[in-house]
């Protein structure tokens, strides 16, 4: 699996790093811009993320408006539906408000920082990416 972590926090990408790494190769973004021009390098490349996780509040294009950019992005290159990238925004911001907004722009969940290791896992089985680890406890 392919995965992308969009944070401008170190800390954040650290941690979910920890719980992701051992699913696949992973890249980081610190500004929603970077996540942006990361996903079209690697549509260009004919290879994918499989997974962004995303902040909402990021330097130079947040991570909503980087979320519709994504998606504008692969509606251009004719990737669509379960063929798109899964998305889980990882986000301080819990307010409903952003939360219908990302929903709108095309995410798959939601989580709101701080969390553990079991939330984030519950939402990749939500997003059909299953987690071995989760189911035993580990």
């Amino acid at each position: 699996m392919k995965i992308l972590i969009a944070d401008d926090d170190e800390n954040c990408r650290a941690l979910l790093e920890g719980y992701l790494s051992r699913f696949g190769e992973i890249q980081f973004a610190a500004t929603g811009g970077d996540a942006v021009r990361a996903v079209e390098e690697s549509i260009k490349e004919q290879s994918r993320f499989d997974l962004v996780c995303l902040d909402i509040m990021m330097p130079e294009v947040d991570g909503i408006n980087a979320l519709g950019q994504i998606r504008k992005l692969e509606e251009v290159h004719r990737i669509g539906g379960l063929a798109g990238v899964k998305v889980i925004m990882t986000t301080a911001l819990g307010d409903i408000k952003n939360v219908f907004s990302a929903f709108r722009q095309g995410c798959e969940a939601y989580v709101v920082k701080p969390f553990d290791r079991e939330q984030l896992y519950t939402r990749l089985r939500e997003v059909g990416i299953g987690t071995e680890e989760s189911s035993t406890g580990e």
